[in-house]
């Protein structure tokens, strides 16, 4: 695959998310909706029956790499549909939420096209009805052409459908092949954590070197390890990070740390830096990883494989998801009908899907695209190994679960409480029934049973 400058961008922008997450949360909050659930009444929806034409200009909102995608597509949109025009506008990332959440109180200000991360989206649902188009009749019947989980976050606890599914980020492990060599670890004994905290062990006696990083301040492993057992910070509406799955993924943690096979780095440069110096030996991640390592390590080419993830139980779900965006039409358009067109047009589509996987590194969650020979084909920088095959097998695999608009006050009380289990030792059960009851003060919500 062609060197792509663009991925690294994809893995910052969603590192970046939990940044952003406090103000978004607080407008969000102070739209006065008590829940993240459905709308409380119906906004505007779009007929699959309509006469509409599709003419005239609309306008997008995107950013980074995603923005360029859709700048590079919409002359083809354009001569495919004369009389069209397509003004995309890179927003940025760091103000892209705080803009669509005061444009969306103020009922102006928005363009036609909002690209919205899928973890973002249910939380727009319940605090602005209207503030999106009901996609339903159209979209509807193109449900089993996505992914389960990305289709999820697209749709209220209705079934309603509010946006499209962009890409998405699978997650697998990435391994270094040379120490897993020198270690004797074969990749292919690894099917369970068990077996990776194992593998771990021997790894360090025999390299010196650790297994993975972790940044205690703002990790993402045990919203992972959680969706990889079907699980999210919510069940039912009802807080759910101290059930028995969410107990078992802080264990795990636990345990990792407790035998000194974590490396503990701020951030996203410390888990760059610590990468590309060599000092663990895996990175359980998301697909959009690879660009960072073919962008920024092109010198480590040929010594990285990828597995899917180690399951809970043998025999279990070995993925999970970590990002992934979605197009929707702001309820403010006044071109509905050719904004659907828009978004259909480019993530209904295998070749424009395909591209935007060549070009600007976003992997698809649409399904057909996944079947392309791109896809499946050997990777140079991987060793000749077909490491995009591998997501492609596991993108439909990821469990869906449950996003309420309180995800990021449930992550930051989730992230104080994983902090002081791994660094301090803190008990995982007691520490999360104690956050459980934080988030269920801090939103009103009652504790899953």
């Amino acid at each position: 695959m062609a060197t792509n400058p663009g991925r690294a961008a994809i893995g910052r922008r969603t590192v970046l998310t939990a940044g952003a997450a406090g103000a978004v949360s607080a407008l969000l909050g102070a739209s006065g909706c008590a829940t993240g659930g459905g709308a409380g009444k119906a906004g505007p929806a779009l007929s699959a029956g309509a006469q509409a034409k599709i003419e005239g200009r609309i306008g997008v909102w995107s950013w980074d790499v995603a923005a360029k995608a859709l700048k590079r597509l919409a002359p083809a949109f354009e001569q495919r549909h004369p009389g069209t025009s397509v003004d995309v506008v890179d927003i940025g990332y760091d103000n892209a939420y705080d803009k669509i959440t005061v444009g969306m109180k103020a009922g102006k200000g928005l363009p036609d096209v909002l690209t919205i991360e899928g973890t973002r989206l249910p939380g727009y649902i319940g605090a602005f009805p209207g503030g999106l188009y009901d996609l339903t009749p159209l979209a509807g019947a193109r449900r089993a052409e996505f992914a389960r989980a990305a289709w999820k976050d697209v749709t209220d606890e209705r079934g309603k459908v509010f946006a499209l599914p962009w890409d998405g980020g699978p997650c697998a492990l990435y391994y270094r092949a040379d120490m897993f060599e020198k270690a004797g670890v074969d990749p292919a004994s690894i099917a369970t954590w068990d077996d990776y905290v194992r593998a771990g062990e021997r790894i360090k006696a025999a390299t010196g070197k650790k297994l993975l990083v972790m940044d205690p301040q703002e990790d993402s492993m045990f919203p992972m390890l959680l969706q990889q057992q079907a699980q999210g910070y919510v069940r039912g509406g009802r807080i759910a990070v101290s059930d028995p799955r969410a107990v078992r993924a802080a264990t795990l943690l636990k345990t990792l740390a407790d035998k000194d096979l974590v490396a503990f780095e701020k951030g996203w440069d410390g888990l760059v830096s610590a990468t590309k110096a060599g000092k663990v030996a895996t990175t359980p991640y998301a697909v959009w990883w690879s660009g960072t390592l073919t962008d920024e390590m092109p010198e480590l080419k040929g010594k990285f494989g990828v597995a899917p993830l180690p399951a809970f139980d043998q025999g279990g779900v070995r993925t999970s998801n970590d990002g992934g965006s979605t197009l929707a039409v702001s309820g403010h358009s006044a071109n509905a009908r050719t904004a659907w067109a828009f978004i259909e047009f480019a993530l209904a589509n295998t070749a424009n899907q395909v591209s935007m996987l060549k070009n600007e590194g976003l992997f698809p969650a649409y399904l057909p695209a996944l079947k392309d020979p791109f896809v499946t084909a050997p990777q140079p920088y991987y060793g000749g190994r077909p490491v995009f095959a591998t997501f492609a097998d596991l993108a439909d695999k990821v469990p869906p679960i449950e996003i309420s608009k309180d995800g990021p006050k449930a992550r930051d009380v989730v992230n104080r409480t994983v902090s002081g289990i791994v660094l301090h030792g803190d008990d995982p059960a007691k520490a999360l029934d104690s956050a459980a009851k934080q988030i269920a003060a801090a939103t009103g919500r009652s504790i899953a049973g």
